[in-house]
C-alpha cells in the first residue's frame, strides 16, 4: 500500500461531529482526503489535500457520481471510510411508522452499499484497500423501542462480513466499527443529563480507523470491531 501523503482516502459524513475528527486525523497523517457530505463543509487548508463533495447516497447512482469524480482528479480510492449514519427511535415495533423504516434503511444500510459498491471499482486491482464502515453497538445488542435503527445497523454488519469474505485473497479489506454513543455535539443536544465522559471519544475511532487504513492493518478483513468507551 502507498505512503500516507500517497493515498486517496473518500470519508463519508465528512461534516458530522466524527466526520470532522476524522478527516482532519487523515489530513494530518498526510493523506489526500475526499469528504463527501451533504453541506460540503469546509476543513483547514491542507496544502491541496483536501477536496469537498455535495452528494445525498441514500439514492442508487449518487455514490457512482462521487467515485467518478473522485476518479477523474486522483485516479483510484485507496480507502473508503464509510461514517454516514442516522438515528431514530423510541417507539415500538408496533408503532414504527413506514417512514421511520424506511430512513433507517436508507441511510444506515442502502447509503453504504451503493458507496462500497461504487468505491470498489477503483480501488487498486493490485491490493492494498482498505474499507471500513461505522455501525452501532446496537447492531450486536438490540434495545426495545430501537427496531429500525437496530435491524439496519445489522443489516450493515452482515453486508461487511460478507464483503470481506468476497475481498478474501486480493489484498483489500473490509471492516466494522460499533461504536457505542459518541461524544458529539449532537448527541450533546440530545441526551444532556447522560454522563458524557462515559461516551466514545471521536478522536478515539479516529486513531482505530487510521490503523486499520495502514499497511499494519493488512491482515485484519472482517472484523467487528466494538469500541463502547466506559459504558
Amino acid at each position: 500500500m502507498r505512503e500516507p501523503s500517497e493515498r486517496v482516502v473518500v470519508i463519508t459524513g465528512a461534516d458530522g461531529g466524527l466526520g470532522i475528527a476524522v478527516t482532519q486525523a487523515f489530513l494530518d497523517a498526510g493523506a489526500r482526503v475526499v469528504g463527501v457530505s451533504r453541506s460540503g463543509r469546509a476543513v483547514p487548508p491542507a496544502e491541496g489535500r483536501w477536496f469537498s463533495v455535495v452528494a445525498d447516497l441514500t439514492a442508487p447512482g449518487r455514490a457512482d457520481r462521487v467515485i467518478a469524480a473522485v476518479q477523474e482528479r486522483y485516479e483510484r480510492v485507496d480507502v473508503l471510510l464509510h461514517l454516514v449514519g442516522g438515528f431514530e427511535g423510541g417507539v415500538t415495533v408496533q408503532e414504527t411508522s413506514n417512514d421511520i423504516w424506511q430512513r433507517m434503511l436508507d441511510v444506515n444500510l442502502n447509503a453504504a452499499f451503493f458507496t462500497i459498491r461504487a468505491a470498489l471499482r477503483a480501488m487498486p486491482a493490485a491490493g492494498g484497500g482498505r474499507i471500513v464502515a461505522i455501525g452501532s453497538r446496537t447492531a450486536l445488542e438490540p434495545a426495545a423501542t430501537l427496531s429500525a435503527y437496530g435491524a439496519s445497523k445489522a443489516a450493515l454488519v452482515s453486508l461487511i462480513r460478507t464483503l470481506a469474505l468476497e475481498l478474501r485473497g486480493s489484498g483489500n479489506t473490509a471492516n466494522i466499527i460499533l461504536p457505542s454513543v459518541i461524544d458529539t455535539p449532537a448527541n450533546h443536544a440530545a441526551n444532556p443529563a447522560a454522563d458524557h465522559s462515559r461516551w466514545v471519544k471521536p478522536e478515539a475511532i479516529a486513531r482505530l480507523l487510521l490503523w486499520l487504513a495502514s499497511d499494519a492493518s493488512a491482515d485484519v478483513n472482517g472484523a467487528v470491531i466494538p469500541i463502547y468507551g466506559r459504558a
